[in-house]
């Protein structure tokens, strides 16, 4: 049985068509553009393919709400030619088969949970590090929405004494987006991540503010594996510095066999930056099933 994926990024979208074994089988990606640009492209990709159902993991802010008039709708994004655009209703009207919908670290999260390092999980959480910083929940065995989605790129920071950037999210400042995502390091630093990576004081004072958050949502989400994914998290050495300052953020307060096991507790995404469609994928195969 075939199904669709599209990662909805706000630089690309890669459009997939996977089986139920996390094969992708075909693959296809097109700029974001604006809708009108980008979205023929993507609806003749899955064109004439057969597939029983397709699964959109999107960047956001996004309308999960099923009861809601703006159900399946990118909202207040910072894509401007995408705010209020009805994602799941152009793609529904165009296929006329079930859509499974989610938000992009959600697909990823959901990705690693169904064939990835946190397979057996019932409570994970996935923070891609990048251009933008975003949570995926997933506890007591259900991917959380709640009011919107979880933003966990934007919880307010405790700024280092050794830092006087003033921060790069236009809504916050100083948050976690806004102190430790890669714009923010490349305007800090004036050089891109991926040119700092021998400036130990660049990764010093990253992984102080990532062991600061996985710390808080430590202590209020309580997850069994903490992945780390994007571009910023291909600079491995931030691991063991990240590991050894959420201990001592924690400062003792929680004991768990997963705390003792830090190195399998705190660790990289683990299929090799394809978590996000293959959960694309899973939110297909699950929009399938519901729809029987």
């Amino acid at each position: 049985m075939l199904f669709g994926g599209l990662e909805a990024g706000g630089t690309k979208m890669i459009c997939v068509v996977g089986n139920e074994n996390g094969e992708i089988l075909e693959r296809a990606t097109f700029p974001t553009l604006s809708p009108k640009e980008t979205m023929p492209g993507m609806i003749d990709f899955f064109k004439g393919k057969d597939i029983k159902a397709l699964g959109i993991a999107c960047f956001g802010p996004i309308d999960l709400n099923k009861e809601s008039k703006t159900y399946g709708y990118i909202t207040s994004t910072p894509k401007e030619l995408w705010i209020n655009f009805d994602i799941v209703g152009e793609f529904k009207r165009s296929l006329g088969i079930p859509i499974g919908f989610d938000t992009d670290v959600n697909g990823s999260l959901l990705g690693e949970i169904t064939w990835g390092c946190a397979k057996g999980k019932t409570d994970a959480l996935y923070i891609t590090i990048g251009t933008g910083i975003g949570g995926g929940v997933m506890s007591n065995g259900k991917l959380l929405h709640g009011m919107l989605h979880p933003e966990l790129g934007h919880i307010k920071m405790a700024v280092s004494k050794e830092d006087s950037y003033k921060g790069k999210c236009p809504y916050h400042g100083t948050c976690f987006e806004g102190l430790a995502s890669g714009p923010a390091i490349e305007e800090r630093w004036g050089k891109k991540a991926v040119d700092l990576a021998e400036d130990d004081r660049v990764w010093e004072l990253e992984s102080y503010y990532i062991a600061q958050a996985l710390s808080a949502y430590i202590v209020v989400l309580s997850p069994q594996i903490i992945i780390l994914g994007g571009g910023v998290m291909h600079q491995k050495q931030l691991f063991p510095l990240i590991r050894k300052k959420t201990l001592e953020q924690l400062g003792g307060y929680i004991n768990t066999k997963e705390l003792e096991d830090i190195d399998n507790y705190i660790v990289p995404a683990s299929l090799n930056d394809d978590q996000g469609i293959m959960g694309a994928v899973k939110l297909a195969m699950d929009a399938a099933k519901e729809n029987q």
